[in-house]
């Protein structure tokens, strides 16, 4: 998650261009204004000439004059506004106006990175890995529930995988709708081959279009991440990659259960859901793992947090990249014709 000093120069680069365009935005607002209310300049040099006398007979200590000079600032204030309002202009129209209000489009707020530009830290790294090009293939317009059968009947449940997939696919699409409202997380578990990373894929493209910040891992990607933070030298900048990834509007955990599992990944999975829980940030969990694996592998209370927090959907199935291989070699796709 960490920047090269070539990223960071890159997007501070961005941000200083925000604030050029900011400044002549405002100047080409103010050229505007003036043309069209010729009266609005002289009132401009008497609201700054009496901004100047303020600030003189303050210091003079004459403390007399204060309320009387508020007064008539105030009115001429006013002023100003209702004449930017009377030709179609609002009444912010001659003030800064930031792409981000928060940071002033700066990038940081005090000393601390803004949201703004975290986020822009996670598109870029995003931008420049092969993560975008998989979005456009997989997303909900891309997704097909011709791979899944009426008559491929889960044991566990009884229901179909056609079923199953159906309830899968509504409830990701109304995660990614109700996502800015609602806290929500989803575990997705089941079958081998059967959508699971793909819906995690669609969900993360439709968010990170909305303008939030997504971190997608593999279950070992994220686990390596947490042992060169716990085991590191403790750097501000390895605080810094914990607290993106507890901190994100959505951390993606792919594949739980194809690290190798021990006391160290058990306890930071807990650490950093729970984290999440508490912070009200969704996650979501891909799986081929059945529940009772979860609860033996990661601990009774892990699976707690994820049974009473998380939306369960099983997917079940033949497994699509087989499917795929069969039809490319001329076989049929019984889930296509069943």
């Amino acid at each position: 998650m960490a920047l090269t000093n070539s990223q960071y120069d890159q997007l501070m680069r961005i941000y200083e261009q925000r604030q050029i365009d900011d400044e002549h935005r405002l100047r080409d607002h103010y050229q505007k204004a003036y043309s069209m209310i010729p009266a609005l300049k002289e009132l401009d040099q008497s609201i700054s000439s009496l901004s100047v006398e303020k600030a003189r007979r303050l210091l003079d200590g004459d403390s007399t004059a204060l309320s009387s000079l508020k007064e008539d600032l105030h009115q001429l204030i006013q002023r100003k506004k209702s004449l930017l309002e009377d030709h179609g202009l609002s009444e912010d129209y001659l003030e800064l106006s930031y792409t981000c209000p928060d940071c002033k489009d700066t990038g940081y707020i005090g000393t601390e990175k803004c949201h703004c530009f975290k986020k822009a830290i996670t598109d870029l790294l995003y931008l420049q890995s092969n993560l975008q090009e998989i979005l456009d293939k997989e997303n909900f317009s891309t997704f097909s529930l011709d791979y899944y059968s009426s008559n491929h009947i889960d044991p566990v449940t009884g229901r179909s995988a056609l079923e199953a997939v159906q309830t899968a696919l509504k409830a990701c699409q109304d995660f990614t709708v109700h996502f800015s409202e609602d806290f929500q997380n989803i575990l997705l578990y089941g079958d081998t081959g059967v959508g699971k990373t793909f819906l995690s894929h669609c969900i993360a493209k439709e968010v990170m279009d909305a303008g939030f910040s997504v971190i997608y891992f593999t279950a070992a990607g994220l686990f390596d991440i947490f042992a060169k933070c716990v085991f590191g030298r403790h750097s501000d900048e390895e605080d810094e990659t914990m607290d993106h990834i507890y901190g994100c509007d959505l951390l993606i955990i792919d594949d739980l259960g194809t690290e190798l599992s021990n006391s160290f990944t058990t306890s930071q999975l807990f650490i950093c859901l729970n984290e999440r829980i508490l912070r009200q940030k969704p996650t979501i969990i891909s799986t081929n793992l059945a529940l009772e694996d979860i609860k033996s592998i990661y601990s009774e209370r892990t699976f707690s947090r994820i049974s009473s927090n998380y939306t369960l959907l099983r997917l079940t199935g033949d497994d699509i990249r087989i499917q795929k291989k069969l039809l490319n070699l001329g076989g049929t796709k019984d889930a296509a014709t069943q």
